[in-house]
């Protein structure tokens, strides 16, 4: 008898084993990809505070965006000599 409870108990073990292992897989899978997507919401919503800043300045600050027009331009005032150098990164 006690080969037979053994033997069914065995059954039920493999069987709610079999059940619930496709479901835990997956949830690890969304826990981890879950995860991830708060790092890469955290990043945007860093990102998105940096640009407010940086339209606040350039909304405001003429010195900011007049050095903004020379890095990104290459605007020079009038009279100011242009010195061709390696450029930066």
């Amino acid at each position: 008898m006690a080969k037979k409870e053994l033997a069914a108990i065995s059954v039920i073990v493999i069987g709610l084993v079999l059940i619930f292992l496709p479901s835990f897989a997956k949830y690890q899978e969304l826990s981890t990809k879950n995860r991830m997507l708060n790092q890469k919401i955290a990043l945007a919503k860093e990102e998105i505070l940096r640009l407010q800043k940086e339209k606040i300045r350039l909304e405001s600050d003429i010195a900011y965006i007049e050095k903004r027009a020379r890095d990104k331009i290459g605007v020079v005032r009038k009279g100011e000599i242009v010195i061709k150098g390696a450029e930066k990164k």
